[in-house]
C-alpha cells in the first residue's frame, strides 16, 4: 500500500513493512536463570495491565527481569500470527510466573490503514479490555481486512480528507466500527475516538520516537531490556532468546 503524505511526518514509515526485521545483533551469551516472582495475594500477573507513559500497554509484573515491547500492527498478518501462537504461550509460561512483562506499542507500518483500528482499539480507556480487544482484532484480521483494497481505493479517491476523517472512513469501511460496537463500545464515543486529533498527534510524536530510538523496520519488531532483536518475528524464534537470558 503507497504511504499516505498524511503519515509525511513518520520519518521512517515508509522503509518499514509488516513482516520485516531488524538490524541489531541479538546476545547469545547464556544468562543465569531468573526468579519465578508470584503474583500478590488475590492477583495474577496476566491480569495486571497498565498503560505506560510510552502509549503502550504492559502485562505483568512490573518489576520483571525481562521486559519485552512489541512495536506491532493491528493490521499486521505477522503481528496477528504472534498473538495466535505465542502470546498464550508466553502469558502462560512467563508472563504468569512474574518472569517477563510484556508490552504492546501500536506502530502504525500500514500509514492510514492503521489508524481507524487504533483509536478504536484504545478508546473504551480500560486497560481490563485493551488486550481481549487486540486478541480479538488479530483472531478476526482476515475477515476485517477481505476488503481492504476497494477500501483504500474510496480513501485515496478522497482528495483533502484530514487524518480524522481517513480513520473514520478505513473503521467504517473494513467493519472495525461495527466490531467495536458488538462488543459493547457505544457508537457515539467511538465516533468521537475516531474524531481526536489530539490522539493521531500523539501517535505520530510515538511512532517518531519508535523510529529515531530503535530504526524500526518492520512489525513485528521485538524489544528485550532496550535492546532490538535481530531477525526474531515469531514465537519459535523469540522464545529462544527468552530462554538464552535465563528465563
Amino acid at each position: 500500500m503507497k504511504i499516505s503524505p498524511l503519515f509525511a511526518a513518520l520519518p521512517l514509515l515508509a522503509l518499514a513493512a509488516c513482516g520485516g526485521s531488524g538490524n541489531d545483533a541479538n546476545s547469545s551469551t547464556p544468562a543465569a536463570p531468573v526468579a519465578a516472582k508470584p503474583a500478590p495475594a488475590g492477583m495474577s500477573w496476566v491480569d495486571t495491565v497498565v498503560k505506560t507513559p510510552e502509549g503502550g500497554f504492559r502485562m505483568g509484573n512490573p518489576d520483571a527481569p525481562l521486559k519485552i515491547v512489541e512495536y506491532g500492527s493491528r493490521a499486521c498478518p505477522y503481528c496477528g500470527k504472534f498473538d495466535q501462537e505465542g502470546f498464550p504461550a508466553l502469558k502462560e509460561k512467563y508472563i504468569s510466573a512474574g518472569k517477563v512483562s510484556y508490552e504492546f506499542r501500536e506502530y502504525p507500518v500500514h500509514g492510514p490503514l492503521d489508524l481507524g483500528p487504533i483509536l478504536l482499539g484504545q478508546c473504551s480507556g480500560d486497560t481490563a479490555t485493551f488486550f481481549p480487544i487486540l486478541d480479538q482484532m488479530f483472531a478476526n484480521q482476515q475477515t476485517l481486512l477481505a476488503n481492504e483494497q476497494q477500501v483504500s481505493a474510496k480513501v485515496q479517491a478522497a482528495q483533502g480528507a484530514t487524518p480524522n476523517q481517513v480513520a473514520t472512513m478505513y473503521a467504517e469501511g473494513l467493519g472495525y466500527l461495527d466490531f467495536m460496537k458488538q462488543r459493547g463500545l457505544p457508537e457515539d464515543k467511538a465516533r468521537a475516538c475516531l474524531n481526536d486529533k489530539a490522539a493521531i498527534d500523539k501517535l505520530v510524536e510515538r511512532t517518531k520516537f519508535a523510529n529515531d530510538k530503535f530504526q524500526i523496520s518492520g512489525t513485528p519488531t521485538f524489544i528485550i531490556n532496550g535492546e532490538k532483536l535481530n531477525d526474531v518475528g515469531d514465537w519459535a524464534t523469540l522464545e529462544p532468546v527468552l530462554k538464552a537470558r535465563g528465563a
